[in-house]
């Protein structure tokens, strides 16, 4: 019987995800029976995933690598871990903004071409001006999408003196007191895009957000304007971007999307996903997927999960169990009648639906036969009922 429950790792993890587990877990990258894991870019659409597992934490936002809506159906929770390299992302996009409005990365490929070349200083002199550039200051910046990096990033720019405008449909509260009250919220990305002279897009990707720059609405913005893109590739319409960029109407993009026909273009930086690509960065988000892990594995509470609804409670009474379900009809009730019938009392019960499927913490005075957990577990629209 093993006595400690074990994460697998399927990709090299911050030494300090392992640090936050070794205490009560086995850590490890090789696995047959593991309870969690945690992953960065590995592609889990392939991978055979064990019955034993209970959650996958991924350390980073995007979760395109994980197939999320086959994980929820068999009762596994997705973690991710939103904010945790916020501030990386937010650097790399005043480097971005820099970029797009001086030709920084054109000049410094120019300069390569000098070596050897006698009287540098004067070729220098002569032929910089083919690299004049705008400045940010005083300009209207325009970013699409204000969670934790797209407020980060509304705030930096403030104080680099520019204007700043954004467009956020689930703009939440907690969020929007964050913003600095300079920042000016739009009323539709056509509204944003027509007023600025730098976009930025800050959303998760989906089918709902896929090419929400496009076509259509490409042209709608200021005619010299620059683009970023340093959260999905998927969110831009490349053949419409290239388009704009060959004809002037944008001045410049810039992504953090590598693709075959963006690369080598007049007016189009690509870099190499370099988000998220600071230790610091790697470290937040590594501490964050283990935390989550360690919260539901011996709590049962969900935080940050992008296939159930949070639910969270502080423990109560002397035996508790998490109920996975489909989100129907009389599934609640059902299960308080089983626990009801066997003469226990409910200490607390919290519930919390998403889409399809439902999760319920249900915290007792008494512990729990065998035959209520079974009874449970047998209800049709219950997937995983796990005592804690």
């Amino acid at each position: 019987m093993r006595m400690k429950k074990t994460i697998l790792a399927l990709n090299n993890i911050s030494k300090l995800a392992e640090e936050k587990l070794k205490a009560d877990y086995e850590f490890t990258m090789q696995s047959d029976k593991p309870d969690a894991i945690i992953v960065r870019s590995f592609n889990m659409h392939d991978y055979a995933l064990p019955e034993t597992v209970l959650a996958v934490s991924r350390a980073g936002a995007g979760t395109n690598n994980i197939p999320v809506d086959e994980y929820a159906k068999r009762g596994v929770v997705v973690f991710n871990t939103p904010g945790a390299n916020a501030n990386a992302v937010k650097e790399l996009v005043i480097a971005a903004l820099l970029m797009s409005g001086r030709k920084i990365v054109e000049g410094i490929e120019w300069v390569k071409t000098l070596k050897g070349t006698e009287g540098i200083s004067k070729a220098v002199e002569s032929g910089k001006k083919a690299f004049v550039g705008r400045e940010i200051s005083e300009k209207t910046l325009g970013i699409i999408g204000l969670g934790a990096i797209g407020i980060l990033v509304a705030n930096a720019a403030i104080e680099l003196g520019m204007n700043v405008i954004g467009f956020d449909p689930y703009l939440s509260t907690a969020n929007a007191l964050r913003l600095d009250p300079a920042v000016k919220i739009a009323a539709s990305t056509d509204a944003l895009l027509e007023a600025s002279d730098f976009v930025t897009i800050h959303v998760p990707y989906n089918e709902s957000t896929k090419h929400t720059i496009n076509a259509g609405n490409i042209g709608k913005m200021k005619k010299g304007a620059a683009l970023i893109n340093l959260a999905r590739g998927e969110l831009v319409e490349n053949a419409a971007v290239l388009g704009a960029v060959a004809s002037g109407a944008l001045s410049r993009y810039v992504t953090d999307f590598a693709a075959d026909e963006l690369i080598g273009v007049p007016n189009v930086i690509v870099m190499p996903h370099l988000g998220a690509s600071t230790p610091e960065a790697e470290d937040n988000c590594a501490v964050m997927a283990a935390g989550e892990l360690k919260d539901f594995l011996e709590y049962g509470n969900i935080r940050n999960s992008v296939n159930f609804p949070a639910c969270s409670a502080p423990r109560a009474g002397k035996s508790r169990i998490t109920v996975i379900h489909k989100n129907e009809k009389s599934v609640i009730s059902s299960i308080t009648d089983i626990i009801g019938k066997a003469g226990v009392n409910i200490e607390n019960f919290v519930s919390r639906s998403r889409g399809d499927f439902a999760y319920a913490i249900v915290d007792t005075t008494e512990e729990l036969g065998a035959k209520v957990i079974e009874d449970v577990k047998a209800l049709p629209s219950v997937i995983r009922c796990r005592v804690l």
